[in-house]
């Protein structure tokens, strides 16, 4: 029983990060300009990501690949608002020269 309830929850996770993916893409596709794109695409990354790796999380109880997993997160929350605010200083630039 405690296995279902925790397949289900896990499912639950990882289909919500799969909607904030589809919502980036979406968000990718329809928007302006490129710093809208890169707010859009961000923010449905980090959070698709974040849901979908808490849904693994979930699957696998605590072993040895859930500490992977949350290391995982951890790299990914750290550099992809890194990256994003790179490539939006550079774009910013390239348009005040």
């Amino acid at each position: 029983m405690i296995a279902l309830i925790q397949a289900i929850v896990a499912i639950i996770f990882i289909v919500a990060g799969l909607f904030f993916f589809l919502v980036g893409v979406l968000g990718l596709l329809r928007m302006p300009d490129v710093f809208s794109r890169i707010h859009t695409t961000t923010k449905g990354d980090t959070l698709g990501v974040g849901l979908v790796i808490i849904g693994l999380m979930v699957y696998s109880g605590f072993t040895a690949l859930t500490l992977k997993l949350f290391i995982t997160l951890i790299l990914v929350w750290l550099t992809t608002p890194t990256a994003a605010h790179l490539i939006a200083k550079s774009e910013y630039e390239r348009d005040a020269s």
